[in-house]
Parts: C-alpha cells; sequence; structure tokens
C-alpha cells in the first residue's frame, strides 16, 4: 500500500502543474457541466451495463447449479445434461471474469466504499487512481469501508461456492446408488461423443439469464441465492460474513490478492467513464483461470477412464462441482497453488 501511495503522490505531483492551469484559465460550458460529483454509480449507464453483462453470465452458472440440483438423475440423458450444461462454462476465461463482475457489483453497493475511492479521485485525479488500481489492485483494501465490502463480497461467494458442493455431494452420492440401476450400471459406450462435448461446450454456451437490477430495492448477495433449491429451503437474503468463513472449527481469511482484484474493479467502474481496456485487464485472473482450466482436463480424464455411466457422475462430483469450487474460492483455502 506505501508504495501505490507513493506512485500516486509522485504522480499527482507531476499532474498539478496542468491543473493549476486548467484553475486559471477562464471555464468553459464543458468545464462547468462536469464539476461536482458527475461520477455517481447510477449516472453513467455504460460501465454497471458493462459489468451488469459479464455477472448475468455468473448468475447463469449458479442457475445451471442449481438446475443440477434439482434435477432427477433417472437416465443417461439426465447425467449428460448435467456434464454439459456446466462444462460450457469452463472451456475459457469466462467464468473468471463472470465471477468477478458480479462480486464488484456486490461491492459496489457499499456508500463508504465507493465514496472514498471518489474522494480519492477527485483529489489525486481519475487518471492517477485507475494508474494505482491497475499497479496494484490491494491497493484498495486499505480505502475506507473497503472492510465492509470486502466482508459481504467473501460472504457472497463464500455461500456460492457451499451450494456448488451441496450438489456435489449429492451426485458423489448418486455415483454409488445408480449402481443398481440396470442403465447406469450398462458398458458406456459414448465416451468419445462426452469428450466431445466437453471440449466444445463454450460453443453452445448461450445465458439468456438477466438479473433484475435494484428489483424492489433488494441488495445483491450470493448468486446461488437468486434460485432456490427445494430440497434445501429457504436462504437468507446477504449471507453473515462470519458464518461464511468459517469451516467447522477454522476460521479462513480473505485471499486478499482476489478480493483486492474485485474491489478495484468496483473502484475502477466508479471513476471510469466507458473505457473498458483497464477493466479488461483487472478481470482476468489468470491463475484461476488455469485452475478451470486445469478441472475441465480432469473431468475429460475421468470421463474417459469412466466403463459405465454411473461413474460420471462421481466425474460431475468431483471434477465439475467440487474442483471448480477451490478454484472460485476468494479465502485462503489449504489449495497448493
Amino acid at each position: 500500500m506505501i508504495t501505490s501511495l507513493l506512485v500516486i503522490l509522485s504522480l499527482s505531483s507531476v499532474s498539478a502543474t496542468g491543473q493549476e492551469a486548467q484553475e486559471a484559465a477562464p471555464q468553459t460550458e464543458d468545464a462547468v457541466i462536469s464539476d461536482g460529483p458527475e461520477l455517481a454509480l447510477d449516472a453513467p449507464a455504460e460501465q454497471p451495463f458493462a459489468l451488469q453483462g459479464y455477472a448475468n453470465t455468473y448468475a447463469a452458472f449458479h442457475s445451471d447449479v442449481s438446475e443440477a440440483g434439482r434435477r432427477e438423475l433417472n437416465s443417461v440423458l439426465a447425467l449428460d445434461e448435467t456434464m454439459d450444461s456446466l462444462a460450457a462454462y469452463y472451456t475459457d476465461d469466462r467464468l473468471v471474469d463472470a465471477q468477478i463482475a458480479y462480486a464488484a457489483l456486490v461491492a459496489a453497493q457499499h456508500p463508504e466504499f465507493i465514496d472514498s475511492v471518489r474522494a480519492i479521485s477527485d483529489y489525486y485525479g481519475a487518471d492517477v487512481t485507475a494508474a494505482s488500481l491497475m499497479n496494484d489492485p490491494v491497493f484498495v483494501t486499505g480505502f475506507m469501508g473497503a472492510d465492509a465490502a470486502s466482508e459481504n463480497v467473501v460472504g457472497a461467494l463464500s455461500a456460492d461456492n457451499r451450494q456448488i458442493d451441496t450438489v456435489a455431494v449429492r451426485y458423489r452420492e448418486a455415483a454409488y446408488d445408480l449402481q443398481g440401476e440396470t442403465w447406469a450400471r450398462a458398458r458406456a459406450l459414448d465416451r468419445r461423443t462426452r469428450l466431445d462435448q466437453i471440449e466444445s461446450g463454450s460453443v453452445r454456451l448461450q445465458t439468456p439469464f438477466t438479473m433484475a437490477q435494484g428489483a424492489n430495492g433488494a441488495r445483491l448477495g450470493a448468486a446461488s441465492d437468486l434460485f432456490a433449491i427445494a430440497q434445501t429451503g429457504p436462504r437468507p437474503e446477504a449471507p453473515s460474513p462470519g458464518l461464511a468463513l468459517t469451516v467447522g472449527e477454522t476460521q479462513l481469511q480473505p485471499d486478499e490478492r482476489r478480493v483486492g482484484r474485485i474491489l478495484a474493479v468496483a473502484a475502477l467502474q466508479s471513476i471510469e467513464s466507458g473505457d473498458m481496456r483497464a477493466m479488461d485487464i483487472l478481470l482476468a485472473d489468470p491463475g484461476v483461470e488455469r485452475c478451470i482450466v486445469t478441472a475441465r482436463l480432469n473431468l475429460a480424464q475421468c470421463v474417459a477412464a469412466g466403463h459405465f455411466k454411473y461413474e460420471d457422475a462421481f466425474c460431475i462430483a468431483e471434477h465439475a462441482l467440487e474442483e471448480v469450487a477451490v478454484c472460485l474460492t476468494a479465502t485462503r483455502a489449504p489449495v497448493s497453488e
């Protein structure tokens, strides 16, 4: 953080002369129009809309996870539908980008945090602030209101991952239960087709789901809360951050690198005016993208090694759900990088 502050201070001194010159010049009509807090979150429609498009994909993914949890596993087609619907998100970087965008919208709901970002931007300039966010996204976690925003982000993503794990448990159990079904213990002759479907899933991916913007004044929380699974009963609107970080007796800590990137995206959207170049860089997370690709490859290897259809249920649980949930975690989980 100190390094980033030094960067800001040094860059702001360079821009001070230009700023003073502008103040000395007669104000034009454009200058009068741009005076004041014109960059409020609800003012420029372009930037939130851009993030909304990415975030819709993350919500659509959890719609498919929810559907997988409800689907009756009574046929070959049922297992194929689950595998295809999930694997379609894992071919490229779209799920990673989508999760960051969705979580950024969660963070952007904290006025104290956004006001702090804009105050710094007003003082040092939007370009200097954006450059600092790009240089060190973790820098933003020191802003006022960032703690509360971080807690809600971690709470929401942790709730989403718990839902993925819940569905994974169902498919892992099904891998044993289905061994009593004739169709499931028959020799699987569709391995080549299954592998082709996994490989080309993203080509067929369509995400028509669109989140309602501010419907009934409800705050955006976990994406999994948008889709109720009948077996689990009602869930609270917003997850409790403290509970979200607790697994048994182990208190997990937020991953500052991931959370910092998410908060940086939320901060950038509040001070930028439609330039998506910097946003595209922050939305990408190569480490998580590699993790997702590995999960997809492991899914393909698992399917290729299987001889019976019930084994597909295990592959779905192990790689299409549990392994992906580990990739998407926002806490310091005990996973080797």
